[in-house]
């Protein structure tokens, strides 16, 4: 990489710089107040009257002044330097004041052309705010160069670390709201710069932005000690420069000091660390602590109440301008106050539009920011190569994880920029650490010589924290890149809000052409429910794919691979696929081998299939049950109860349907990956009952196929919050999926009761006090489970 020039003092601004500056500034926030009030009349052409102002108003003005001045100020800088940079703005309800800043770069109306840049455009852009059918209150996917909502508090940082990795000349420039900044995933994600590398990853700039309210009071940076919060960050490992004040246009030249400096600063810790000259101590990299008044420049006192500086300025200061004269007479005097005479043309043009850069180099045109169009394919070899040998089904026993670690190895190694693992300190546990033999995990701190596969060089990402990892990947995925998440199934509800809500930021961008698709966000769950022996009930919970099913859409995916074949097939399907949150669902322990890898790969792209070496109805159209499953565990259960039903009943015809994708179980009208209903009938018939063995909760399944023929013959077990420190087999009797408990459930659905069928109900309950009285006695499975293989007895 060329040696950055860092030779050029930005630290100082001219008059000029200053004049213009604030001009674009103040066009900002004119447009963002037009925006919360003004249906029409939004260049004041004549005086405000009620019918001109928009029947709810739903806007949030508090912290908007703050976010349109750092704005104004990067732009200026990028204008300066040439930079390429995003900007995530943390604060909630910020929208108003990016959407306002793109509509004067041009690219709004680039992207939304009927919004354009005249007296009409802006009419539309005010209309459009959080009105029936517009736009909402937050910097949301609908926004030109946002990778960050803003809606749900805290992931700012975690999106901006994600952004800038394997992305040398970026610049995310991150501002952190007081309120925002009281979150714990917030307040976790500063760590972020323990993981930098100055050599080729771009730089973060956090812009902490303290007004010292929320929307019902103080915030706690905001009114904590100014030495207590210089030391906090500095503590974390920055160089804390700090800018306070109201005093225009002081604050215009203390604040271009303040970003000068901070650039200056990244530029000599990048030129360092790409010139040679590096020592390999972590950096102390730059923040700026930007203190200025809640609702600056708006109403300071209104009714005889002080609202500027205040929380009281957080939403709508002036709440009553359709009823009451005074508060419309004051609205006119503040929009007036930015002077829009000076702002706008006789045609609504903006005149400010020269303050700022062009094309490609504005913040609000970033393609980092639509990082679909800057994505590559990822080099993937023939997942072929990594088979599991499967002579024979359910014989050989292997660790699934560790052959999905082999491929994931050579996908490091092809692909050397754009694709990184993130796994909160399991990487090694969940079988995935051979991708250790072409990568260190990455650590910019101290490393000794005990520590394992650690360096300043190094791209396995673990820190264990959930909330980073996850918006690691979010940040690195939206900027065009690819990843996988693994964390233990229980501890994925940790971050289950941030997949919802990246899932919600996916299904919007397939409604908006310029949003060009990028990489899925893979997650997968292991060390699950069912297999997690010593740890106990905590680690025992399938919530997040509940959640995912709950609040599905176009977007998801839920496959539940039954051995390592499956496993790869999945893999290298997710990998390849776009605009996706894909959940993969496998235990890390050994676990029977069903499928060779040309059957996984049918059956994966199928999503379901009948195994008929597990089963014995023969092929007839009408079998006496159907034995279905979804996950390895159930999978094991499932074949073992077809087994001892082919033994002890034989006359009884029982169909086993395995099911890889979860999604095809819905009508094809409701997801894209829905089976037909041919397809859905070959496999459950639409008659029998089918005992169906599910990784989760039950209530999924009978979820999904809602509207299917007859949809209440589905007799669903799963995990039903019975868990302890226990053995794998006890933790199925517990749930009551055990293979005893599916025979009998069997025998007590299927179309005819056949020969035998109540001594086998009591050979079962037989099994089941044996196995309770053997585990307590033993602490551990019975031989005749633990070492069951297909064919055993």
């Amino acid at each position: 990489m060329p040696v950055l020039d860092v030779r050029r003092d930005l630290t100082a601004i001219t008059d000029e710089e200053v004049v213009a500056l604030d001009a674009w500034w103040r066009a900002s926030l004119y447009l963002t107040v037009g925006q919360i009030y003004l249906r029409d009349n939004v260049l004041l052409r004549e005086p405000l009257r009620p019918e001109h102002i928009k029947p709810r108003l739903l806007g949030h003005w508090g912290t908007s002044p703050g976010l349109a001045f750092v704005y104004a100020h990067a732009s200026r800088l990028i204008r300066e330097t040439g930079d390429r940079a995003i900007y995530l703005a943390g604060p909630g309800h910020g929208g108003p004041a990016l959407v306002a800043a793109s509509w004067l770069e041009g690219s709004y109306t680039e992207t939304y052309p009927r919004v354009t840049q005249d007296a009409e455009g802006l009419r539309r852009l005010c209309r459009q705010f959080s009105s029936p059918g517009g736009i909402p209150s937050h910097v949301s996917v609908t926004t030109p160069g946002s990778i960050h909502e803003g809606g749900e508090l805290g992931y700012v940082l975690v999106h901006a670390f994600g952004a800038v990795m394997d992305n040398p000349d970026l610049l995310a420039l991150a501002v952190v709201g007081d309120g925002e900044a009281e979150t714990g995933p917030l307040e976790g994600s500063w760590k972020g710069i323990s993981f930098l590398n100055p050599e080729r990853d771009g730089a973060v700039l956090p812009v902490l932005h303290l007004n010292d309210a929320k929307i019902s009071g103080p915030t706690v940076l905001g009114r904590k000690d100014r030495a207590e919060v210089r030391s906090l960050f500095e503590g974390h490992g920055y160089e804390v420069i700090e800018v306070e004040g109201s005093d225009l246009p002081g604050m215009h030249h203390r604040f271009a000091a303040a970003l000068g400096g901070a650039w200056q600063r990244i530029r000599e810790i990048q030129d360092d660390a790409r010139s040679g000259a590096w020592t390999g101590a972590r950096p102390r990299w730059p923040m700026i602590v930007l203190r200025t008044p809640k609702g600056w420049t708006g109403p300071d006192v209104v009714d005889g109440v002080q609202v500027g500086g205040t929380f009281r300025s957080h939403q709508v200061p002036l709440s009553g301008v359709r009823e009451n004269p005074e508060h419309l007479a004051r609205l006119e005097s503040w929009l007036r106050s930015y002077r829009p005479d000076e702002l706008f043309d006789d045609l609504g043009r903006p005149t400010t539009t020269a303050f700022g850069p062009h094309g490609a180099q504005r913040m609000s045109a970033s393609p980092h920011a639509n990082g679909g169009v800057l994505t590559r394919d990822l080099v993937l070899r023939d997942f072929r190569d990594y088979a599991v040998d499967v002579a024979s089904p359910g014989v050989e026993r292997a660790e699934s994880t560790r052959r999905l670690g082999h491929l994931l190895r050579d996908v490091y190694s092809d692909n050397p920029d754009t694709f990184r693992l993130f796994c909160p300190d399991e990487t090694n546990s969940n079988r995935l650490g051979d991708v250790f033999s072409v990568s260190d995990r990455a650590f910019m701190e101290r490393v000794e010589p005990v520590d394992d596969h650690l360096s300043r060089h190094g791209r396995v990402m673990e820190v264990l924290s959930e909330h980073n990892c996850h918006g690691w990947l979010e940040g690195y995925t939206l900027t065009g890149r690819h990843g996988l998440f693994a964390t233990y199934e229980a501890f994925a509800m940790v971050s289950a809000s941030q997949t919802v809500q990246h899932s919600k930021w996916l299904e919007e961008a397939r409604s908006l052409p310029w949003r060009a698709p990028v990489p899925s966000l893979n997650i997968l769950l292991t060390s699950t429910a069912w297999r997690n022996d010593h740890n106990g009930f905590s680690h025992q919970g399938p919530g997040l794919i509940q959640v995912m099913l709950t609040h599905r859409g176009d977007v998801t995916r839920a496959y539940f691979p039954p051995d390592a074949n499956c496993l790869l097939s999945v893999a290298d399907h997710c990998l390849r696929s776009r605009s996706y949150v894909n959940l993969i669902v496998i235990d890390k322990q050994p676990q029977l081998q069903y499928l060779s890898m040309d059957e996984a790969i049918a059956h994966c792209a199928a999503g379901a299939g009948v195994w008929d070496w597990a089963g014995n109805d023969d092929g007839t159209a009408q079998p006496d049950i159907v034995l279905a499953c979804a996950g390895d565990t159930p999978t094991l259960e499932t074949v073992a109860a077809a087994q001892i039903l082919r033994e002890r009943v034989p006359q009884l015809r029982t169909r086993v349907v395995n099911v890889v994708d979860l999604m095809g179980l819905v009508r094809p009208r409701s997801h894209p990956h829905g089976m037909s209903d041919l397809f859905f009938s070959e496999l459950f018939t639409d008659t029998a009952d089918v005992v169906f063995a599910f990784h989760g909760f039950p209530g999924a399944i009978h979820q999904l196929v809602h509207g299917r023929p007859d949809a209440d013959r589905f007799h669903v077990r799963g995990f039903i919050e019975e868990g302890t420190t226990t053995t794998p087999f006890d933790m199925t009797v517990l749930n009551k999926i055990s293979r005893y408990h599916l025979v009998m459930d069997a025998l007590n659905n299927a179309r005819t009761t056949p020969r035998g069928a109540q001594e086998l109900l009591g050979w079962c309950q037989d099994q089941l006090d044996l196995h309770h009285a053997y585990v307590r006695e033993h602490l551990e499975d019975m031989p005749e489970i633990s070492d069951w293989r297909v064919g055993s007895r």
